[in-house]
């Protein structure tokens, strides 16, 4: 779908019709779970009531897609699209760096079901086409990814898969719908943890798959049987967020950029991970393929106690998860990552000093001294 409009246009009108009954500009909360079916079935464990709809059509404008489904959760959307392309015998192939609940997720379902999968650097685009093999069906990537922002040629491995026709999945959560359209790079489906910066007031539970009309149908028919829908109040409240998430979000790209060129100038910080720096190896990649912006989302490694660090800030709060108008940091060792070995952690480059910066929409400056203050 090629957009006529801007982002911000898109998020605020498409899929919001208003109410029809009474003229109101919101739309209503449908909140039945029994339809008339003389014309169509409507249901929500089939993906397809009022205001799961309205949600689904916003997101797919926004990443020029044709259609999509809106799920309970990040993993829902991830796993169902994942299962709905996989058979007994397939292989997965994944990037290594993952977000540590999909990477579990890999290493305990896919094997359970006789799908292999293997994880491989993404950074030699060639190492990373020699581990297809005859039975490859998917190739996974996140970008940027958790918790270190590596960044991922999403081109160059939409082209790999193409050449030897694999479907083509992404995480493209921390990079949102405004700062990067994976579907335009030539990728087959895109997924959000739309609990982030889709949601992005830290108040509701929510994913989201975006692909053409074929492959969301082939999505669907897995989706009815997982039965990982949304409720018609939480989806409401998707669409309400989503109407405000390129002015949130292009506020969180200025302040993280801020923020990391004062973390990286600053003596007491031993590492600072951000796309938008020019001292970053995936820099160059990351301009060209996030024309919206870099994100919200950085990391860095404190010299010392990075526990005492976080006792003593002010406005920043410590919590799990990310992407909204607050400021949040945690450690992704005890967090995201968890449930990853320490050698698995090592290997990745996730040390025990990490921290992963959720940047929010308050002043930079306030931001900059408060963590002047905690160290």
């Amino acid at each position: 779908m090629k957009n006529t409009v801007s982002k911000l246009t898109q998020s605020v009108h498409v899929g919001s019709v208003g109410d029809p009954l009474f003229g109101g500009l919101v739309n209503p909360i449908y909140t039945s779970s029994a339809y008339n079916y003389d014309t169509e079935v409507l249901y929500p464990r089939y993906y397809n009531t009022p205001n799961q709809t309205a949600v689904v059509k916003k997101i797919a404008a926004l990443e020029n897609a044709e259609d999509g489904l809106l799920f309970s959760s990040g993993m829902a959307a991830i796993m169902t699209s994942m299962f709905a392309m996989l058979k007994q015998g397939d292989h997965v192939l994944f990037q290594n760096d993952l977000y540590g609940g999909t990477h579990h997720a890999a290493l305990n379902e896919l094997k359970r079901y006789g799908i292999q999968h293997t994880m491989v650097n993404v950074s030699d685009l060639k190492t990373f086409e020699a581990a297809i093999r005859p039975n490859t069906k998917v190739i996974y990537i996140e970008t940027p990814s958790n918790p270190l922002l590596k960044i991922t040629d999403v081109a160059g491995v939409a082209k790999i898969a193409k050449k030897h026709k694999i479907v083509t999945i992404i995480d493209n959560t921390f990079a949102s719908p405004i700062n990067q359209n994976p579907i335009s790079l030539g990728i087959d489906i895109v997924t959000h943890s739309g609990t982030k910066y889709i949601g992005g007031h830290s108040d509701l539970c929510c994913g989201v798959a975006v692909a053409s009309k074929r492959l969301t149908a082939k999505i669907k028919a897995s989706a009815l049987n997982f039965g990982g829908s949304l409720d018609a109040h939480t989806a409401y409240m998707v669409e309400r967020s989503l109407k405000t998430i390129v002015l949130r979000v292009r506020q969180q790209n200025k302040n993280a950029l801020a923020l990391a060129n004062f973390l990286e100038a600053e003596p007491k910080i031993k590492a600072v991970f951000y796309p938008g720096l020019k001292s970053n190896p995936g820099y160059a990649i990351a301009k060209k393929q996030m024309p919206g912006g870099f994100g919200g989302m950085l990391s860095f490694e404190v010299k010392g106690d990075p526990e005492k660090f976080l006792k003593k800030l002010k406005i920043i709060r410590k919590a799990i998860s990310l992407g909204g108008v607050e400021s949040t940091i945690a450690q992704p060792v005890k967090t995201s990552h968890a449930k990853l070995s320490a050698d698995e952690r090592k290997a990745l480059g996730i040390s025990d000093k990490l921290l992963r910066f959720s940047v929010g929409i308050e002043e930079a400056e306030d931001l900059i001294n408060d963590i002047k203050q905690a160290l």
